[in-house]
């Protein structure tokens, strides 16, 4: 799948741009704070209809506009697809795909797929389990429509059955509804990420290795409570203490990740260059899986990737993304260098991007300056 092209209209810092990509490597070079990520997270709105940062939608907005609209023009599958995502303060986000308007946004999810490695991603190591699980389900929704409406039926359910709880209904009868939609949803998202991990495992694997050059062991551990029980013997044998607590205290909305180093936590244990190693290979390995699930080469999004990073993780991080499976990709970066590299290594095809302020202009294209 290919960004031919985008326009971006009061969306943060940016004004009023429209982008021509190159298909294969597009660099936006310029110092922190100009707004570099923030084209990135225009993409990725585009794909996912939201911001990579998951801060309020009314947040993108540009503090003095009132509106924001996003276009796309992509070719997937060798057809064009043209993408308008638009939003008024106070109103609902609409999403067109070509002249149509989508009823839900979630029949947009998994269209257009993406992976976007982010400093955002040091939050999957140190933060709680909502993070991983957020991750688990960025990338199973995307190349699974029954699992991504397993999730919204569940999520659903268990806010009404939560709802219960707190209005103090004690009688297991008035719960029979809500607990048998909870259990049918949680069966399919247990199933799914149980196939997830054993086949996302060891692509990670050999990322990590490749990149911190086989000096350590990792692995990563599903953890859930329908591990050793249903949905329903979770809810039954917890019933008292959710009562008590005032909500469902078992679940899959209460599975994770564990991540380990050399067998010990990588949140307890693992350096800052470590740390940053174990999340490019957790966004590489999403790469794999997604071009491998859905047969489409998704948009790679790699933001100041290099940073906190020694030379050889940066050679080796340089080699990964320089393999040909890889397709589109978009890179920022404040050092020269580390683009003109990755260049060298990939293509003629390229486009080299200077932002300033929210300003975006091309510089370098195909090795010709503008």
């Amino acid at each position: 799948m290919i960004l031919e092209k985008i326009s971006i209209l009061n969306y943060k810092n940016i004004g009023d741009v429209e982008l021509q990509f190159s298909p294969k490597v597009n660099c936006l070079i310029g110092n922190n704070g100009m707004g570099k990520t923030n084209v990135l997270d225009a993409i990725y709105f585009l794909s996912f209809c939201k911001s990579c940062t998951n801060q309020a939608d009314s947040s993108v907005i540009n503090h003095e506009a009132q509106y924001m609209m996003l276009q796309g023009q992509y070719t997937r599958r060798d057809v064009a697809e043209h993408i308008t995502l638009s939003m008024q303060r106070g109103k609902r986000k609409r999403v067109k795909r070509g002249d149509k308007e989508y009823k839900r946004l979630s029949q947009h999810i998994g269209l257009l797929p993406l992976v976007m490695v982010s400093p955002l991603d040091w939050d999957l190591i140190r933060g709680a389990g909502e993070e991983r699980r957020r991750l688990m389900n960025h990338i199973i929704s995307q190349g699974d429509a029954v699992y991504l409406d397993a999730l919204i039926r569940y999520t659903k359910a268990l806010e009404q059955r939560n709802a219960m709880i707190k209005n103090e209904y004690r009688d297991p009868l008035l719960y029979e509804t809500v607990e048998a939609q909870l259990c049918q949803a949680a069966a399919v998202i247990h199933s799914a990420r149980e196939q997830w991990i054993a086949q996302f495992g060891p692509v990670f694997m050999r990322y990590y290795q490749a990149i911190a050059g086989g000096r350590e062991q990792v692995e990563i551990i599903y953890k859930s409570h329908l591990a050793q029980a249903t949905m329903q013997q979770v809810l039954g044998a917890n019933r008292e203490r959710d009562y008590i607590m005032g909500y469902t205290t078992g679940g899959v909305h209460r599975d994770d990740i564990e991540l380990l180093l050399d067998g010990h936590s990588m949140r307890k244990t693992g350096s800052q260059g470590q740390c940053k190693t174990y999340t490019i290979a957790l966004r590489l390995a999403q790469y794999d899986f997604l071009k491998h699930n859905t047969g489409i080469t998704p948009l790679l999004l790699l933001d100041d990737i290099f940073d906190k990073l020694d030379a050889s993780r940066v050679e080796s991080i340089i080699d990964a993304v320089s393999d040909k499976r890889f397709g589109q990709i978009f890179i920022t970066d404040t050092n020269r260098t580390h683009l003109d590299e990755i260049i060298n290594r990939l293509s003629d095809d390229y486009m080299m991007i200077a932002v300033d302020h929210g300003a975006c202009k091309p510089i370098v294209e195909g090795g010709v300056q503008s």
